[in-house]
Parts: structure tokens; C-alpha cells; sequence
């Protein structure tokens, strides 16, 4: 089976899986585990940032900056087909009791400037309106195709949040796409937030986690609701040992995803009934669109003939790819979808 629905599928390396079985190991709640120290010293250190955080999820990542800066009845400026906003089951308001202002989202998957001010009350004083308190950004964009956002707008960004005293998260589930992709360093993309968030599980294929770093004060406070929402781990050193390969071994192959993302919407660009645009294709995401049959029946005879992808909004296919995707793999996708759309 080739499996393009993400690359949360992505399994750990056999170095992972030894590392686990060798990491010393103590108490993480205590602050203890020395493996978990060193992925947060490496995590924070890549970033750029003073401190970080080692959670079991990126949900949780989000949720905890995001109740570690916003006060209740406060605002959380979101994009409209960002994660946080439409699946990570409203946790904002249902733990921080804080409001998502959704903004509309452009197809390079920014939230344009004049969007971002309209959430902002043009009478901070009036009693009436509940005022924002961060605004979340998103690189890779997920629901954009895995687009990147580039440099000039984030710091744009950075400027308008200042002039106005909010902070800035970034949800950077597939930072290290985006830094390939935007030829920089992982620090050079997270400079311009105050938090940033990125998944160690996906393309960087150890088995579980996500980091949170940003400033010590902040991160300090993110680990006391990570414990509340029951993410303080023990001997967490387990997992975290895969993580630290994950983060200093496994950046240089994900040029390898790219490629074969890239070669796999330049194969379906010539499939008759496909829709498809390969200069979109900028990390590991790739969207396309079907002419003349419903997804649901796609999604069920590509896997039965041994390719699983997704539905993915807006009459969309997604398929992803990791390092469980072979080059050969992409030419028998490539293939098995150009056989189901001629039945």
C-alpha cells in the first residue's frame, strides 16, 4: 500500500528505534530527564528562541502557547483554513475560554494586512468588544497546499503586531519543509514569531511529539497548562530520544519529499480528468481536483488498488509525501490514478 494520506504515516528509522532503548532517562514533570533537556536545549537553539517545551502533540503545542498568552475573553486572530481554526476541536475556547477571530485566508496561505486590522476594534476602551490577544500564522500552509510564506510578509507581520502589542505564534507543524523550500535556516523562518510550534512526526519521522519554544517566561507558563490539560510526562526521555535525531539528522532529507511531490503532480498534470497545478507544488503537499468523478469513489478504488490519499475540502484531493514514498512509489500513484479515472 502507498500511503499519501500524510505524513503523521511516516514510521520511525531503526537509529530512532535504538535510541529509545538506550536514552537515559528521569522524570520530565521534575524537569529531570536529561534526553528531553537536550531535545529542548537543540529545539530551542534551532529556533532561535529562549526556551522550549517538548509536548506529546501539536495540537496541544498550539493550545498551550495559546493559553500561556491569552487571557480569557480575549481573542485569538486565526486564518480561516488554518489548523488551529478547523481541527483542533475549538480548544481555545473550550480550555481558554478565548474567542477565534477568523480571517480570511489568501491562496498563498497569508492573512492579508487589512484583514488582520479589521479584527483589531477601532475603540481598544469600548467595554463591549473583546480584544485580541495573538495572532496565529501557519507555514507550511496545510490547507494552501504546503506553501511557504515568505520572509517579506512575516516580518510585515511582526510590524503590524507590535504597533499594536499582540504577539505572534507560528504553527510550524512542517517548519523544516519551509526553511528547505524557502532556502534559509529553521531560525530564519521563526524570527519573526514569539512562539512557534513544529511536529517532530511527520516528515522528520520520529514516532510521536512536538516542540513549543519561544521566550523562557512564556514557555515557563506553557508547561504548567501542559500539565493541566494532562501532558506532563515521566520518563519521557523515550520518545524524546527520536526526537533528537529527528531534529539534527532527518532536515537533510526532506528535500527527497519535495522532489517526489513535484514528480508526482507533474505525472497527474498528464492524466486526462485531472486538474493539477505543479507550480504550486512548493514542499511535500500536493492538491488536485477531479473532472468528472466524486471523490468518494476515488478515495475507495485508488485504495483498493493499493494507493490511499484524502479528501481535503473544496472538492479536493491531497496527497502527501514522506519518507515511507519512494520514487518508484510516485510513478505506481501516478499510474493507479490514471487507471481509476478512465473506468
Amino acid at each position: 500500500m502507498i500511503e499519501m494520506r500524510s505524513d503523521t504515516f511516516t514510521l520511525p528509522t531503526e537509529q530512532m528505534l535504538a535510541a529509545m532503548t538506550s536514552a537515559p532517562l528521569g522524570d520530565d514533570v521534575y524537569g529531570e530527564d536529561p534526553t528531553v533537556r537536550a531535545l529542548e536545549e537543540t529545539s530551542a537553539q534551532l529556533t532561535g528562541k529562549e526556551a522550549a517545551c517538548f509536548l506529546p502533540s501539536g495540537t496541544m503545542a498550539n493550545l498551550c502557547a495559546i493559553m500561556a498568552q491569552v487571557p480569557r475573553g480575549a481573542k485569538v486572530i486565526v486564518g480561516d483554513e488554518s489548523d488551529i481554526y478547523l481541527y483542533e476541536a475549538a480548544g481555545a475556547s473550550v480550555c481558554a475560554g478565548a474567542a477565534y477571530e477568523p480571517v480570511r485566508t489568501d491562496e498563498e496561505g497569508r492573512l492579508p494586512l487589512d484583514g488582520l486590522a479589521a479584527a483589531f476594534p477601532a475603540d481598544p476602551d469600548d467595554p463591549q468588544f473583546a480584544l485580541p490577544a495573538l495572532i496565529c500564522l501557519e507555514n507550511t500552509h496545510n490547507r494552501a497546499g504546503g506553501v511557504v510564506l515568505d520572509e517579506a510578509y512575516l516580518r510585515a507581520v511582526r510590524d503590524f503586531a507590535d504597533e499594536r502589542g499582540v504577539p505572534v505564534h507560528l504553527d510550524g507543524a512542517r517548519l523544516f519543509n519551509a526553511a528547505l523550500a524557502a532556502g534559509t535556516t529553521v531560525e530564519a523562518v521563526a524570527r519573526h514569531a514569539d512562539t512557534v510550534q513544529f511536529c517532530l512526526s511527520k516528515g522528520l519521522s520520529a514516532p510521536v511529539g512536538s516542540m513549543l519554544t519561544g521566550p523562557a517566561e512564556v514557555i515557563g507558563r506553557a508547561r504548567r497548562v501542559r500539565k493541566l490539560l494532562g501532558g506532563g510526562m515521566r520518563q519521557a526521555g523515550v520518545l524524546a530520544a527520536a526526537g533528537l535525531i529527528a531534529v539534527t539528522r532527518m532536515p537533510q532529507r526532506l528535500a527527497e519529499d519535495h522532489a517526489n511531490a513535484l514528480r508526482f503532480a507533474e505525472g497527474l498534470a498528464q492524466v486526462p480528468g485531472v486538474t493539477v497545478d505543479p507550480k504550486r507544488v512548493q514542499t511535500n503537499i500536493v492538491l488536485f481536483r477531479l473532472a468528472d468523478m466524486p471523490w468518494e469513489r476515488f478515495v475507495a478504488e485508488t485504495a483498493d488498488l493499493g494507493l490511499r490519499v484524502a479528501e481535503f475540502g473544496h472538492g479536493r484531493i491531497r496527497a502527501v509525501t514522506h519518507r515511507g514514498v519512494s520514487r518508484a512509489d510516485v510513478d505506481r500513484a501516478v499510474e493507479i490514478v490514471g487507471r481509476v479515472v478512465a473506468r
